[in-house]
């Protein structure tokens, strides 16, 4: 029997999704922008099943057509696209002529060793477990909406594919003597911009994005907080941040030059989306000298222009750091791995628990409460 269900897009359009099902076939799914459309193929699709000429010509479409239309769904409204669309656009150069009767688990995961054992798209050297999953949950979520939305195939077949091991999550964060350094080198840099952005950084935890997208209406200097609304975070869980210490008047000073016609608290120059630190905070890594060296000029090609070029310098210290070093320094601090995901925005309380080792005094003094509530301390200090 055939159903048709009115649905809502993201773009305020209306669309009708036609669902069939008749015993002892598999279910049939498409999607129309007309009503009278959508009956239509219901009824035919019924027929056809009943006289066993009817087929899915949804799976006879090519890949690179279903990344097309999710693009235009997914594009609004995924914070991420840009990463997305670069990871899809490696499976379009690899499959996108492919129909999606022909995309099955064992191709994927022949896929999956190939994007492996390639080099990554940005930086070159050697792809993680992590990047290689990452580049099939692109390919997965176009896939959930062929099925979901589209009604062009029946089941996800990246659901069947085993995952890649992944190492475990990287956590680098300033040290007691690289930590006053950095400050000392931000402090020092002409950009007006990176001392608060820093600052932010390190005493909230909060991402890039979410200090750079900043605006003054989330900031209550009374209260002392910043207020990241659902839908403003990575993972779209709205949460609060302290404001503490120097930041605090950095803030205010700021708060009373600001531009009028412009709410953020970091408006970019004319012309630009976002604000970029990038060259100032390279600059700040090389004056505070944290771990920063010369990259090779391997792969960069043999021309006498790149010979003359200067070196990249590079640093094992990035900018997300800076939220790995705000989270290290509250387990430092004796702060639970709960009230560190609350403060951070953790998904996931594993998150959190990467920076538990760091602190192994609290787990002591726990010890020693425990032992002391069952009266069993003894001589223990």
């Amino acid at each position: 029997m055939a159903t048709v269900q009115k649905r809502k897009n993201d773009d305020g359009t209306t669309s009708y999704r036609v669902m069939v099902r008749l015993k002892g076939h598999p279910t049939a799914t498409a999607t129309f922008d007309r009503l009278t459309d959508a009956r239509e193929w219901g009824s035919k699709t019924e027929r056809d099943m009943k006289a066993g000429r009817y087929f899915s010509a949804a799976k006879l479409k090519p890949l690179g057509e279903l990344f097309d239309k999710y693009e235009k769904a997914a594009s609004p409204r995924l914070k991420s696209w840009s990463e997305v669309k670069r990871q899809l656009e490696w499976w379009r150069a690899k499959a996108g002529a492919e129909m999606l009767d022909t995309i099955t688990p064992a191709r994927i995961a022949e896929w999956r060793d190939e994007l492996l054992a390639t080099p990554k798209q940005r930086g070159g050297g050697q792809r993680s477990g992590a990047d290689v999953n990452r580049t099939i949950a692109a390919l997965s979520s176009a896939m959930s909406y062929a099925v979901k939305e589209l009604g062009w195939i029946e089941r996800n077949p990246c659901e069947r594919v085993t995952k890649t091991k992944e190492a475990g999550g990287r956590v680098r964060f300033l040290s007691d003597d690289e930590l006053p350094r950095l400050l000392d080198a931000v402090r020092a840099s002409s950009h007006s911009d990176l001392l608060p952005a820093v600052l932010l950084a390190l005493t909230t935890g909060a991402r890039k994005g979410e200090i750079l997208g900043l605006r003054w209406s989330q900031i209550d200097f009374k209260r002392r907080t910043i207020t990241l609304h659902q839908g403003e975070t990575k993972n779209n869980a709205g949460r609060a941040l302290p404001l503490s210490g120097e930041i605090v008047e950095l803030l205010k000073a700021r708060n009373k030059v600001r531009q009028i016609d412009d709410d953020r608290v970091f408006p970019p120059p004319v012309d630009c989306k976002e604000l970029e630190l990038r060259e100032p905070w390279k600059a700040a890594l090389v004056l505070a000298g944290i771990d920063v060296r010369k990259a090779t000029r391997k792969g960069r090609g043999k021309s006498a222009a790149n010979d003359e070029a200067p070196p990249v310098l590079t640093s094992d210290f990035r900018w997300h750091d800076l939220r790995h070093t705000a989270a290290s320094y509250l387990t430092m601090a004796g702060v639970s791995a709960i009230e560190v995901a609350r403060v951070l925005g953790h998904k996931t309380l594993a998150m959190s628990l990467r920076y538990s080792h760091l602190a192994p005094d609290r787990v002591t003094e726990l010890g020693d409460k425990l032992a002391a509530r069952m009266g069993v301390a003894g001589g223990a200090k």
